[in-house]
């Protein structure tokens, strides 16, 4: 009997306890959630509203479609969004050609020097994007440490070869910054296949090329995926490094949006594209979500 009623008392100051403490945790998170609101979530709306009511800060709120209907109903606006998406597609390509002989090597064959080789990976990342895209002014100006050598002393060309300011540099900039991404996702992947798969596959009579083709390649495909879509996601919300080292090589929607807002002023088209871009990027969160979920990964 005595237990039986004690237990109730043993029990309310662990229950206040747990109370006070779940109030202290709702307090620690209110500053980062507000944070987000009126940083983030709050931005998103009023973009998402402007697109269809281009007017709303002013004195005519009207609902129209007019942006959207330009945005897409103009050839000039329609090649934009194919070059935004075309240009993103090719540097997702590059990243992955340059970027999984990385990965392999650095999982199956770096040994000690698999730190070294992550640092080198990492390093550029914590350098501004700015500076890495005037270094990459610095290597392809007309008389830059591209130019001078093959003019100077080999004496390959008559003239500076022109290497900023073209589609080319433009796809270099975003490659440099964006093949990381691709790296480390195919890389964590490929850490996760069991090397006596490929060893099986060796013993029953294939081949290298067979083995990486047949075994190791499809393994991987969870790896390629997600680092595609993330490499094609922020390709296609570049700004920078388009600006200044691409020039008016590619018209892109991010340049777009900047020329609206700073040169036309006109902030209703604008938000129409950038609702495009935050739905195609809502459409690559939405596969990579997919694809985790196939990987037997509950969220």
């Amino acid at each position: 009997m005595t237990a039986t009623v004690a237990a109730p008392a043993a029990s309310a100051p662990a229950r206040r306890r747990k109370a006070h403490s779940g109030a202290l945790s709702i307090w620690w998170v209110l500053p980062a959630v507000l944070f987000l609101i009126v940083f983030y979530v709050f931005p998103i709306v009023q973009n998402g509203y402007r697109g269809f009511y281009p007017e709303f800060a002013g004195a005519g709120l009207e609902f129209n479609l007019r942006a959207y209907a330009k945005l897409l109903g103009d050839s000039f606006y329609l090649g934009v969004i194919v070059d935004t998406f075309w240009l993103s597609a090719l540097v997702t390509l590059i990243c992955l050609v340059l970027g999984y002989p990385v990965a392999y090597f650095l999982v199956r064959y770096s040994g000690r020097w698999s730190g070294v080789i992550i640092f080198l990976l990492i390093a550029p990342l914590l350098t501004s994007i700015i500076m890495r895209t005037y270094g990459w002014r610095v290597l392809l100006a007309r008389r830059g440490l591209i130019n001078n050598p093959l003019l100077d002393q080999l004496g390959l060309i008559d003239a500076p070869l022109r290497l900023v300011n073209t589609q080319g540099s433009a796809v270099v900039g975003l490659v440099h910054v964006l093949v990381p991404f691709m790296v480390l996702a195919v890389a964590s992947v490929l850490q996760g296949i069991d090397t006596r798969l490929e060893e099986s596959a060796r013993i029953l009579g294939a081949n290298r090329w067979q083995t990486f083709l047949r075994v190791t390649l499809p393994l991987s495909l969870d790896g390629i995926g997600t680092g595609a879509i993330m490499v094609f996601m922020i390709a296609n919300g570049s700004f920078v490094t388009l600006l200044l080292i691409g020039g008016d090589s590619f018209r892109t929607l991010p340049l777009l949006i900047y020329q609206q807002f700073n040169t036309t002023r006109d902030f209703g088209f604008a938000a129409a594209m950038g609702n495009l871009l935050l739905l195609s990027a809502v459409g690559c969160l939405y596969l990579q979500l997919r694809l985790i979920r196939r990987r037997g990964v509950k969220g």
